[in-house]
């Protein structure tokens, strides 16, 4: 049996990522890959998970891919189920799958807002609802899994134009304060990251000229974040001594005021 080393302390350990298929999540699934995990990637985009997972077992480590839309609950059970029949289920929960759309509000189309509320925050449920069981059962057994939601710094900003968003991000954040306070005392760690700007395929979404242009000048006067930054924080948070629980992290550009 592989034992867990400095520079892969987590060997043995299973984690699943949601929306995998790029930025954030794809740039999650190869680091803790790295760090020694079994890898089930979730998305919808089938394609770009099998090249994920190429890229992973190259590298020599170990991956799944499973190509699930997260806003169907049932899908996201039956990959639950596939994740504990095929690998003893999971100890590591990524919940990344999101999306971001702009627009005032009495301009808004019902399908951008509906669309976030869909994913960022049905979906993220979903996944847990899903999952959860897994990782108690895994913590009891092995003494620690964990929970981590990926949400934004907009949950904590008031961003004209991207009010559906913030709230969106605001539920990942409040939910994931209130998991943390049930499943604690079952040695399951629940962490929510706040990044600030990341450059992904996220802002690719929005459709308003305007504020593309605004996004696109930022960086300009700022250097952004990659998603491997993020990446590493989840790798951090998940390698951290089980008694040590970081709940909320915010992850900003240096250079980004608030």
């Amino acid at each position: 049996m592989t034992t867990q080393t400095p520079s892969r302390p987590l060997t043995g350990r299973v984690a699943v990522v949601t929306g995998a298929s790029s930025g954030i999540g794809e740039a999650s699934a190869e680091h803790l890959a790295e760090l020694g995990a079994r890898v089930v990637v979730l998305a919808r985009r089938a394609e770009r998970l099998d090249a994920l997972v190429a890229r992973i077992e190259k590298n020599g480590g170990q991956a799944l891919a499973l190509a699930v839309d997260v806003t169907d609950a049932a899908a996201v059970r039956t990959a639950a189920d596939r994740v504990a029949a095929e690998l003893g289920g999971a100890d590591l929960l990524l919940n990344n799958a999101g999306v971001m759309h702009f627009g005032p509000i009495e301009e808004r189309a019902r399908a951008h807002g509906q669309s976030q509320i869909d994913l960022n925050i049905t979906g993220l449920t979903n996944a847990i609802a899903a999952f959860t069981p897994q990782l108690v059962n895994a913590a009891a057994e092995r003494g620690v899994a964990d929970l981590v939601s990926t949400s934004s710094i907009a949950a904590q900003s008031v961003v004209p134009g991207f009010a559906v968003y913030a709230g969106t991000k605001a539920y990942v954040s409040h939910l994931s304060r209130n998991l943390r306070a049930e499943l604690g005392a079952k040695k399951v760690r629940v962490s929510v990251i706040e990044p600030g700007l990341v450059d992904t395929e996220l802002q690719n979404h929005v459709a308003d000229a305007g504020a593309r242009a605004f996004l696109e000048s930022s960086k300009e006067m700022l250097e952004w974040l990659e998603p491997q930054d993020v990446a590493r924080t989840v790798g951090f948070l998940a390698s951290l001594p089980p008694r040590v629980n970081l709940p909320q992290v915010t992850v900003m550009p240096t250079g980004q005021p608030g």
